[in-house]
C-alpha cells in the first residue's frame, strides 16, 4: 500500500532531522525535478543533485534543525511549511523559513517547488516595501 503524501513529508522531516543523507535521498525519485520559482537558475533534475546539495548542507551546518510546522495534502500534492535553523561553518546563523509544494509518486517526492528564504532580520517595514514594489 502506498504512503500518503503527508507521511512521505513526515518521513522526510525525520531523516532530515537525523542528518541521514542516504535515507534523505531515498525520499526522492531518481528523476526528481526541483524548482525555486523566485530563483529560476536553481532548477535541477535528479536525486543525485539532492545528494550533492544536502551532503554540503549537512556538513556545512552540523547543528542543522528542521521544524515542520504543518503539512496538508490534496491528492498526490503536499504543502508543507518549514523553519530551518543552525550555524554555518563560518559561525553565522542559518535561519530560513517558507513553504515547499511537493508532488508524490510511488512513495517518493517526484517534484517540488521550494519557497524557502533566509529570514531577514534587518529589512524595511511594510510601508517602505509596498512603496518600493509599487514604484512610488
Amino acid at each position: 500500500m502506498a504512503s500518503s503524501p503527508t507521511s512521505v513529508i513526515t518521513r522526510l522531516h525525520q531523516v532530515m532531522t537525523d542528518h541521514d543523507l542516504d535515507a534523505f535521498v531515498a525520499c526522492f525519485d531518481p528523476a526528481y525535478r526541483s524548482e525555486q520559482p523566485v530563483h529560476p537558475n536553481r532548477t535541477f533534475i535528479g536525486n543525485e543533485q539532492v545528494r550533492v546539495n544536502w551532503a554540503a548542507f549537512f556538513a556545512g551546518v552540523p547543528d542543522f534543525q528542521a521544524e515542520l510546522l504543518r503539512v496538508v495534502a490534496e491528492g498526490d500534492v503536499a504543502w508543507s511549511e518549514w523553519i530551518w535553523t543552525g550555524h554555518r561553518g563560518d559561525g553565522s546563523t542559518l535561519d530560513m523559513s517558507g513553504v515547499i509544494i511537493t508532488g508524490i509518486s510511488h512513495d517518493r517526492i517526484a517534484w517540488a517547488r521550494l519557497y524557502m528564504e533566509e529570514t531577514e532580520q534587518e529589512s524595511p517595514g511594510i510601508e517602505a516595501t509596498v512603496q518600493h514594489l509599487a514604484g512610488t
